[in-house]
């Protein structure tokens, strides 16, 4: 969908960028403004261990550390998924912000143009590769071969292609629903104005959350077969 004004199309720097781009840079610098307002909070602190009293940016970014954590171990194992929680902790949060962004008036939603999801699934194909070479080295390739060596012809081409597929599942599977989303939601608020479209934006906060999730729930699996596939070798 294209946008007769977007609000970082006023923003010196992001202004010269494409829509989806500037939008997404706007995302990953909120984010990481948030982590440092975060940390500054947990060094002024007397006691880290202690929580603040009201809510704040620490806080907040504490609990959804806990929780993000529970579920990473939940799916990987409790003495793996600490190390992987960092990297799908963020990769959710921006999938998420950059979703949600896309029901504000003004911002045209990252996650509705190709090249984003598609970006965004490549990093989760080279960062869970990335983790099977870690953890096992050149040992990682064998369970590309199967788990005996007479299927090495059938197992090889097999694996090589349900991997190169996942980066294109994954941005294909994000795109088409964040793009039919907003879609749905401008269309009805072009027609009825009032009332009918708070009810899509409530399915549309709703979408944005699942999606996020499952992009973020499968890369995590993919990190988990790896790891599996190198303890069995």
């Amino acid at each position: 969908m294209e946008h007769a004004f977007t609000w970082v199309s006023i923003i010196p720097g992001l202004s010269a960028l494409p829509d989806h781009t500037a939008t997404a840079t706007l995302v990953a610098l909120a984010l990481i403004a948030w982590a440092l307002v975060a940390l500054k909070q947990m060094r002024a602190a007397a006691d880290p261990v202690v929580p603040d009293a009201t809510l704040t940016a620490r806080n907040l970014l504490e609990i959804y550390v806990e929780l993000f954590t529970d579920l990473v171990e939940g799916v990987i194992g409790h003495n793996q998924g600490r190390k992987y929680m960092h990297m799908y902790a963020a990769l959710f949060l921006f999938i998420l912000a950059a979703n949600l962004l896309g029901l504000v008036p003004g911002f045209a939603p990252p996650t509705n143009n190709f090249n984003i999801t598609f970006a965004l699934g490549v990093v989760s194909f080279v960062v869970y590769n990335y983790y099977g070479f870690a953890a096992k080295g050149p040992g990682y390739l064998k369970h590309f071969l199967g788990p005996f060596w007479w299927l090495v012809f059938l197992m090889l081409p097999l694996e090589l292609v349900d991997n190169f597929v996942r980066p294109f599942s994954l941005s294909l599977r994000l795109f088409g629903n964040m793009t039919g989303d907003h879609l749905v939601l401008e269309i009805f608020t072009d027609l009825t104005k009032m009332i009918i479209p708070v009810v899509f934006y409530l399915l549309g906060i709703l979408v944005c959350v699942i999606q996020a999730f499952v992009f973020t729930l499968l890369s995590i699996i993919y990190v988990q077969l790896a790891v599996a596939h190198h303890e069995e070798y």
